[in-house]
Order: structure tokens, then C-alpha cells, then sequence
């Protein structure tokens, strides 16, 4: 076999990592801090994989993982090895974990919400008025927005939303001792169990409350939620609810303050700003790498077999800018282009249920915050913002700006 790919834990260039794993075939092994795998890493080769029953979520066919070759110290054991969830099972219990959450974020039902979000956006924007004229956007803005609107939606207090970033990105980082691995998901398993318990003891007009309540026969067959089941069905939403838009805020003010001429087009009302926010997704997407569908059984893909119990993860920062797809400008963010296409929210069974709710947020904060910041620039060069030290989400440390 073709010796594995390494890829960098501190997620130094994602593109250029990109790039190098897309050059190197559809499918390529790959090696993630000691452990080893396949990459996904074109836009075909990803809308046919990610459609083949060969290929599914349970660990119990992770072939390395049973012989016990994955130590529990593995920094990406949590991403690798959640608790039972939609995320991390097939077929008809996939469809009965699934069912629920992806009825509260109906397109009809993320749009009642447009209200709220503005109102919170409002919000944000006048206390960021306050905090000037430097300001991390990130920490100020693009985490608050999304993080108050699903933590509204299930119930978590505002006082707890600093300790649950803190919780979660500890948990996507792919920087930590084992002794750390162990406390981050010892306390985000606490943080949901006690999310659960409170809503047994004491139901609410929120998310959370309305999961526990509802007995799924009613949308497919499988019955009611267990507490484990809830817990864990809580843990994703809570991370997909707001990670994903936090790095899409974050990513799309970066690139259209590096790119003036795209920021003019979008100001000037030439393009809308829906097409900031696909673009944004296909170039910088929000999750850089998804951790692992493993396979059942041989799985040839054009000159590559895929053995047997390997663990295979989908690269969306090589498949983003697929050539193929994208044609030979893929490497340019270019917000005139039909970026629709794009495969960042996933695809086939797995595709994120949240997606509406994401591009909904970010259309409604982008064109918001450059109307009353019409100044917005860098504080620093962008060569010297630093990424976030995690394979699987691609953001930045924090978004110095000029207000």
C-alpha cells in the first residue's frame, strides 16, 4: 500500500493539505496522529461514498480499533467514538434518532426563527459597538450568535454558554495530554446527562423537553427516547448547532475583508448575500474533516481497495475545491460562481439536518454587520491569524478586527 498521508494536528494550511490529498486520488490512506485511515477527497468519489451501504457509522467494525490498536488516549477518540446518536448509526435506527430533530428544523420551522435571530444580531451588534475599535470578532460575535439561538432552542442558560464553548473546543482540538481527552468528555457526557435530568424533573417550552416528550412511532417506528439516547442526541445538536456557524461567521468576514472586490459585488447589491454564504461553505468549509464511516467488507473505488474494518473520514477541505467540480477557478473564492453544488453539509442519509438553521444565521448576521460596520477591516495581517489546532474543524483562533 501507498504510504499514508500525515496529516498536521495543528491544522496549519488547510487548503494546502487539501490540495495535497486531493492530487493524491479520490481515496488515499491517511494518518491521523498515529492512526490510520482513508480520505475521501474529491466531490464524485464523496457523492458515491458516502451512499454506499459498505460504509457504516458503528465502531464495531473498526478492525483496528477492536484489536485494540486505538489507545482511549487518542486525541479524536470522542469525534471517532461518540455515544449512540443519529451521528453514529444506519438504517432504521439512524431514521428513528434522526426523526425528531430533523422535524424541528424543517425549512417552515428554521423560518419562524428568522425573529429571534435578528433580534439577537441587533443585539450583539450594539454591545459590539461598545467594545471597540479592536474587537476578536469570533469571541464577540461569531460565537454568541449561534450559541444563544440553540442554546434558546433546548434550554441552556446563558450563563452556561462560556463553559460549553470551553467544553467543545476542547473536544475538537487535536492538541491535548490524554489526561485532558479523558476530563473533556467526562464533562460534556455530565453536562447532557444533567441537561436530560433537569428536563425529566422539570419540562420546558424548549427543544430538549420536546425530544424527551415525543414518542417517535409517531414520525417512524422505534418508540420514545431513552435518556442515553436523548443525551447524546443533545451533545451533537448542541456542537452542530453552533460550531458549524461560529466557523462560517468567521471564515466568510475573513475572506470577503482579504477579498475587496468580493465585499464590493455583495455591497453594491450586484450579488446576494446567500451567495457569500455558499461560497464561503465550498471554499473554507465549516468542518474540515468528518471522523469515520468504517467498511463492511472490500471496497474497491477506481484503482483503491478500501479493506475491511479500515476507517475511512470525508475531507471536505480537499473536496470543496475539486476541480471537477468547481471547474479551474476552484482555488478562488469567487461569490459569482454556483457554489450550490457544494457537498459541506454532507450528503446522502448523514447530511447535517441543521444546515438550514446555519445559513439562515449567517445571512442574517453578514449583511447586518457590514451595514453598521461599514469600516470593518483587519486589526492584523492576515498572515498572522492563527488557524485552530483541529483536524476537524476549520476556523481560526480568534478574528482581530478593526470596527
Amino acid at each position: 500500500m501507498t504510504a499514508p498521508i500525515v496529516m498536521d494536528p495543528l491544522a496549519r494550511d488547510n487548503a494546502a493539505e487539501g490540495a495535497l490529498l486531493r492530487a493524491a486520488g479520490p481515496v488515499v490512506p491517511v494518518e491521523l496522529m498515529g492512526v490510520r485511515g482513508w480520505a475521501v477527497t474529491r466531490h464524485a468519489a464523496a457523492r458515491d461514498l458516502l451512499t454506499d451501504h459498505r460504509l457504516v457509522k458503528s465502531a464495531e467494525h473498526w478492525a483496528a480499533y477492536q484489536r485494540g490498536e486505538v489507545p482511549g488516549s487518542w486525541p479524536l477518540i470522542g469525534l471517532a467514538l461518540p455515544r449512540r446518536s443519529m451521528v453514529t448509526t444506519d438504517g432504521a435506527e439512524h431514521r428513528r434518532l434522526r426523526a425528531l430533530v430533523a422535524q424541528a428544523f424543517t425549512p417552515r420551522r428554521v423560518e419562524l426563527m428568522r425573529p429571534a435571530i435578528e433580534k439577537i444580531t441587533a443585539e450583539l451588534l450594539d454591545r459590539l459597538a461598545g467594545l471597540g475599535p479592536v474587537v476578536d470578532l469570533k469571541t464577540a460575535f461569531a460565537f454568541p450568535l449561534p450559541m444563544t439561538v440553540i442554546g434558546s432552542l433546548l434550554g441552556v442558560p446563558e450563563a452556561d454558554h462560556a463553559y460549553v464553548r470551553e467544553l467543545y473546543e476542547s473536544f475538537f482540538s487535536s492538541v491535548k495530554d490524554p489526561a485532558q481527552v479523558r476530563a473533556t468528555i467526562t464533562a460534556l457526557n455530565a453536562f447532557v446527562d444533567d441537561l436530560v435530568a433537569k428536563r425529566r424533573a422539570q419540562p420546558g417550552d424548549d427543544l430538549a423537553s420536546a425530544l424527551l416528550a415525543a414518542d417517535t412511532e409517531e414520525v417512524v417506528e422505534g418508540g420514545a427516547l431513552t435518556d442515553e439516547e436523548a443525551a447524546a442526541t443533545l451533545r451533537v445538536i448542541i456542537a452542530a448547532g453552533h460550531e458549524t456557524t461560529v466557523n462560517l461567521i468567521t471564515n466568510a468576514v475573513r475572506a470577503l475583508l482579504t477579498h475587496p472586490d468580493q465585499l464590493a459585488l455583495v455591497r453594491s447589491g450586484e450579488v446576494e448575500w446567500a451567495a457569500v454564504v455558499e461560497e464561503s461553505l465550498r471554499w473554507t468549509p465549516p468542518t474540515s474533516n468528518f471522523l469515520f464511516r468504517f467498511a463492511t467488507e472490500d471496497i474497491a473505488y477506481e484503482d483503491t481497495v478500501i479493506p475491511k474494518g479500515d476507517a475511512v473520514l470525508v475531507s471536505y477541505n480537499a473536496i470543496g475545491r475539486d476541480p471537477a467540480q468547481h471547474g479551474i477557478t476552484a482555488e478562488i473564492f469567487d461569490i459569482t460562481r454556483d457554489a450550490a453544488r457544494h457537498l459541506s453539509f454532507g450528503h446522502g442519509a448523514h447530511v447535517c439536518p441543521g444546515a438550514q438553521l446555519a445559513r439562515l444565521e449567517a445571512s442574517i448576521a453578514l449583511p447586518a454587520l457590514f451595514e453598521r460596520f461599514p469600516g470593518l477591516q483587519l486589526a492584523v495581517g492576515d498572515g498572522e491569524l492563527r488557524p485552530t489546532p483541529a483536524m476537524v474543524v476549520n476556523s481560526l483562533r480568534e478574528l482581530p478586527v478593526r470596527l
